[in-house]
């Protein structure tokens, strides 16, 4: 069986942090990167990720302009990764029209996102 990658995309230091531990104790292989330029540095250097949990307001490049460089990356297989956004922006539901991802607002429960790990990946 493979070893999938989950990419979190998570300004927050504490809770970027969390979500890593948690889903690596959960068995998956996690990459986190602190704002979208680093998140995009990542997705060339690691293993193509079969999730990316990815927040919106975040400096340096925030979680649209991130989805942006995806959508226009068409002809390469990062345009077909999964993408959840967890954020506390209140223009979540217009990201899942925008963009086809599903949006989670903060808080989100540990359980929900452990369990879309686990469907969309494999447990190393």
């Amino acid at each position: 069986m493979a070893c999938h990658h989950i990419l979190i995309i998570e300004d927050e230091p504490d809770l970027r942090d969390t979500l890593k531990e948690l889903l690596e104790l959960e068995g998956f292989h996690v990459s986190a990167a602190e704002n979208g330029q680093e998140g995009l540095r990542l997705l060339k250097e690691i293993a193509q990720p079969c999730l990316i949990l990815l927040d919106l307001m975040m400096p340096v490049m925030n979680g649209w302009q991130f989805l942006d460089a995806l959508k226009v990356d068409h002809q390469h297989v990062l345009a077909t990764i999964p993408v959840v956004v967890v954020s506390a922006a209140a223009d979540v539901a217009d990201i899942e029209q925008q963009h086809g991802c599903r949006a989670i607002k903060k808080p989100a429960s540990i359980e929900l996102l452990v369990g879309l790990a686990h469907r969309h990946c494999e447990v190393c």
